[in-house]
């Protein structure tokens, strides 16, 4: 029945702690058991549960679809920024007798834009963007830089115009002026490529610092990625036989990584 069904394209978790569950687990894409079950169940599965308790299961989903969430956030931010702000100085140094930016502003510039991006890692992520999952999409991302990157070089060309024709400004003003409407034009693009919510003010930034540990981190307070319970950490993992107070186990997620990426289970 899993194999079935994952070759019709399905994502399936199984739960077993008996003998003859094993072969069920292995075949799962993730295969759960708990901290009772036999030997060959715990060594067949993904993920061991050290709690009777499920939650943990669906955190763990909603936990990877927000960080997937937020890492096409910054992969869209910087193809599209960096496609734009390319386009505009080959432009530019097509048509004007100076170059449009010294090496030094373009680096400080990238240096600025990334440093507004490093929000990015505990921001908010809207609720309709949990509720299925995602998957990733180079031609949607390739799609995206191509239209979006000439939208942001319209306001660059427009400055371009205002600084020549209006303000009749020398190199040095106009690297000046280009410098800070790229500057602008970039930090109002991180608040709209945030969320698809139409106007961004719709949606609310998160005010937390970056996350300081992972589910599986040893102490479990001061943790936004799960529910702190407040248990001691007297419990040890059946299989490591380290001291853990959350449900995950170092050795749970080194099973499951060795497994995702084709290799032999340790």
């Amino acid at each position: 029945m899993v194999r079935a069904l994952r070759q019709k394209g399905r994502a399936v978790g199984f739960l077993g702690d008996g003998v003859n569950d094993a072969l069920a687990l292995h075949s799962a894409d993730i295969g759960v058991s708990v901290d009772s079950a036999v030997d060959v169940a715990k060594d067949a599965a993904d993920v061991l549960l050290l709690d009777k308790d499920l939650d943990v299961l669906a955190d763990g989903v909603t936990e990877g679809r927000r960080i997937f969430a937020n890492t096409i956030k910054y992969v869209l931010m910087g193809t599209s920024s960096n496609f734009g702000n390319m386009f505009s100085a080959s432009i530019a140094s097509v048509i004007l007798p100076f170059l449009p930016m010294l090496p030094g502003q373009i680096l400080l510039n990238n240096l600025l834009y990334d440093s507004s991006q490093l929000a990015i890692p505990s921001d908010n992520v809207d609720a309709e963007q949990l509720k299925v999952p995602s998957h990733w999409d180079i031609g949607a991302i390739r799609r995206f830089m191509l239209l979006f990157g000439p939208i942001s070089s319209l306001f660059d060309f427009a400055t371009f115009g205002l600084m020549l024709f209006a303000f009749n400004a020398a190199p040095p003003e106009f690297r000046s002026g280009w410098f800070i409407e790229s500057i602008a034009t970039q930090t109002l693009i991180v608040f709209v490529i945030r969320t698809r919510r139409v106007p961004f003010l719709r949606s609310r930034a998160s005010s937390r610092s970056p996350p300081r540990c992972s589910p599986w981190w040893p102490s479990g307070r001061g943790c936004p990625t799960r529910r702190w319970r407040g248990r001691s950490a007297s419990r040890r993992c059946p299989r490591c036989s380290s001291s853990r107070s959350s449900a995950w186990c170092w050795c749970t997620w080194s099973s499951w990584r060795s497994r995702r990426s084709g290799t032999t289970r340790g």
